[in-house]
């Protein structure tokens, strides 16, 4: 299944949890990390094992809605008491902020192999997903996940806020509403690394939630250059999210015309459509819109 839209609802708020499961999002990340206060830490984890117990086949528009969560960073005293707290319900993966490397990815890996069986989830379920660029010295390394022992990676995705702080960024994007350097860099490394990795690359957030123009704009340009899906900060932009990651009935149609031209041409290695020339890369893209395994 592709997930498309990933939406962060904050752990400790019964309301929003209440809501999240009709929002439409492919994906909800229940998050115990930035958007619970210290003191809620406890309550965040109570709620959302309990939304985890009562949401185990949630489906959304005939597909079934993905259900994550992110922990806090292992360089606090939470994640643990977290994982403790959410592997009953049996996520089907863990976000994990902050992220040194591949080495953070393995660390927890081989916390939740113990806690699987303690638990009495299937061992290896819990899929990983790394926010990969939240400090500099993560950000500069984000190639080295693609070769790395990982089994349980799903796929990388990164955030712009963690690292602003880090380097005392006063901008993450310009005059023209492009990321700058630092950002345009980790944003790249994180969809070519996913990609050599063949696994999904999820573009950051568009933090506000009132500009559906601008997130209109973003998550078009992230489907556009590669990556499988985005993350949300608010209900409100799932909708946008789906549609971006959507390919259209014309897109549809073209791909299809594509793999039905070297299904009878197989030995071809291009062919004309349309007055167009078209070859093997064309044929990956069209195979990779119409969810052909290659």
């Amino acid at each position: 299944m592709m997930l498309r839209s990933w939406l962060f609802v904050p752990g400790d708020s019964e309301k929003k949890l209440s809501k999240a499961a009709a929002t439409g999002a492919d994906a909800i990340i229940l998050d115990l990390e930035d958007s619970v206060a210290p003191a809620n830490k406890a309550l965040a984890r109570d709620l959302c094992a309990a939304w985890l117990g009562s949401h185990r086949q949630q489906v959304t528009d005939g597909k079934r809605q993905g259900r994550w969560v992110r922990i806090n960073a292992l360089d606090s005293h939470q994640w643990r008491d977290d994982l403790i707290a959410v592997l009953p319900g049996a996520p089907d993966g863990i976000m994990l902020p902050k992220s040194a490397g591949p080495e953070s990815v393995q660390q927890l890996a081989a916390e939740l192999y113990e806690l699987e069986g303690r638990c009495g989830v299937q061992a290896g379920s819990t899929w990983i997903l790394p926010l990969v660029s939240e400090t500099p010295q993560a950000a500069i390394t984000i190639p080295a996940y693609a070769p790395a022992s990982l089994p349980r990676l799903a796929g990388l995705t990164w955030g712009a806020e963690d690292l602003s702080a880090a380097i005392g960024a006063s901008r993450k994007r310009d005059a023209d509403g492009n990321w700058t350097d630092a950002f345009r860099f980790a944003r790249s490394q994180t969809l070519l690394t996913a990609h050599a990795r063949g696994v999904m690359a999820i573009d950051t957030l568009h933090a506000d939630f009132a500009d559906e123009k601008g997130l209109k704009q973003a998550a078009e340009a992230a489907r556009a250059d590669g990556f499988s899906g985005m993350l949300a900060i608010h209900p409100v932009q799932v909708a946008v999210i789906n549609a971006a990651f959507t390919p259209s009935e014309a897109e549809l149609e073209e791909a299809r015309a594509i793999v039905a031209a070297f299904q009878a041409n197989p030995d071809a290695g291009a062919l004309q459509i349309n007055r167009r020339m078209i070859d093997r890369p064309h044929l990956k893209l069209a195979q990779r819109i119409l969810g052909i395994e290659e």
